[in-house]
């Protein structure tokens, strides 16, 4: 089971940090990942981290803002956000992998709900 945390409204430029506790599997044997869904939008990976935490992935688009990391003690996973922008507007879910870590070709399959993030301008 996951469980996000830490959306909110934030202005252009602000930071926010979600969180994602996990529970019920061997956490820190799974790679972990943030994905984003805006209203018409697919979803998209915004970033991952392998299990151990030693490689990251981060979509282009959140590449310098957007940081990734992981506490397997805590059975947590966090996504700090920085400059944040309007375009950054969306549903965040975290999640879990399925398979063995292949940077942004990671398949997930486990999801916890999703947590709003709104960037005003």
């Amino acid at each position: 089971q996951l469980q996000a945390s830490g959306g909110g409204l934030v202005q252009a430029g602000g930071s926010l940090r979600l969180s994602c506790a996990a529970s019920g599997r061997t956490f820190s044997s799974y790679a972990m990942g943030w994905f984003r869904q805006a209203p018409g939008k697919e979803r998209e990976l915004v970033a991952a981290i392998s299990w151990g935490g030693s490689r990251t992935y981060y979509a282009d688009s959140v590449k310098g803002r957007f940081t990734i990391s992981r506490d397997n003690a805590k059975n947590m996973v966090y996504l700090q956000m920085n400059s944040l922008k309007p375009e950054d507007t969306a549903v965040y879910y975290c999640a879990a992998a399925s398979g063995v870590w292949l940077g942004m070709d990671t398949t997930f399959g486990s999801w916890g709900q999703g947590t709003q993030v709104t960037v005003s301008s």
